[in-house]
């Protein structure tokens, strides 16, 4: 304990790792977000686009609801196993899209999806913020969030320009098997537990706050009714992700239907997801830049 130290030059490869390691958790979103919708309806033959973007909601149920555990298991059983059980839980996903006989694997794959983003992608974040204390939280947000959103858009565009010249299924899925493969081994080989971490700032900060742990139930209430600065915080999250599920599931049946090729739908996908990433790593240029055009 007497050899740790927080901060971000202290614990530099360790954090570098987990950057990489959040830029494979967004890999496997991106991994879907330009093929699942022309899926549904070009080869299991749905005419509904409620039918169709069904994933969507079977991910983000399991996401939000594991999203609210997730941390306060971290404290109890350790960063690195739910960070570990998260990437188990992304193993089977490409399996499932790839020899899906009906659409309901889809949603089973992406109830598994939305598991391991709930972990893997909020333990990276956790692990960083334990590395580099107070000072630096939100530098390790800010990178956490490019990696994540970046590679998304990178793989819809990879996946979109490998179904133009092959097909829809299984060929783009072969890269979410790879990317499953390599942040479990990443996870398990080298990646350290940073919970140690967190003790020492928490031993730090006790001569100045209350050491009452607070409830879920507590947290929860607070977080999303109690203060108005966090309802507020949670409403405009939900709107914003509302806005980006919507677009995973409707924006490549529209630009099919006015017969765009997969590998410019994928392109055009991509775009969204970086441009959102640039956003996330400098929030105050994307004001300025919104700011100049108003």
């Amino acid at each position: 304990m007497s050899e740790m130290r927080l901060g971000l030059r202290e614990n530099l490869p360790q954090f570098a790792l987990l950057v990489v390691l959040n830029s494979f958790v967004g890999a496997m979103v991106g991994l879907e977000r330009t093929l699942l919708p022309l899926l549904g309806e070009q080869e299991f033959g749905l005419s509904s686009k409620t039918a169709i973007t069904s994933f969507i909601v079977s991910f983000g149920v399991t996401k939000a609801v594991i999203n609210l555990i997730a941390a306060r298991a971290s404290d109890r059983l350790g960063r690195k196993p739910i960070l570990v059980i998260g990437w188990l839980f992304a193993l089977p996903v490409p399996f499932l899209i790839i020899y899906a006989p009906a659409w309901w694997w889809v949603d089973l794959a992406n109830i598994l999806l939305g598991a391991n983003q709930a972990m893997a992608w909020s333990m990276t974040v956790i692990m960083k913020v334990d590395l580099v204390g107070p000072k630096r939280r939100g530098l390790a947000l800010r990178l956490n969030e490019f990696a994540g959103y970046f590679a998304v858009g990178v793989v819809s565009w990879v996946t979109g320009y490998i179904a133009a010249n092959t097909a829809l299924r299984p060929q783009p899925f072969y890269l979410g098997i790879v990317v499953a493969i390599v942040g479990l081994a990443v996870s398990v080989l080298f990646v350290r537990e940073t919970r140690p971490f967190a003790y020492l700032e928490a031993a730090a900060a006790l001569q100045t706050a209350s050491s009452v742990r607070p409830s879920l139930g507590h947290v929860f209430f607070v977080t999303s009714f109690g203060n108005v600065s966090l309802f507020a915080a949670c409403q405009a999250g939900l709107v914003n992700n509302l806005n980006d599920g919507m677009s995973w599931g409707l924006y490549p049946l529209f630009f099919a239907s006015y017969g765009l090729g997969v590998a410019s739908i994928g392109l055009v996908k991509a775009v969204y997801p970086m441009v959102w990433a640039f956003c996330r790593s400098r929030p105050d240029r994307c004001r300025t830049a919104s700011a100049g055009r108003s």
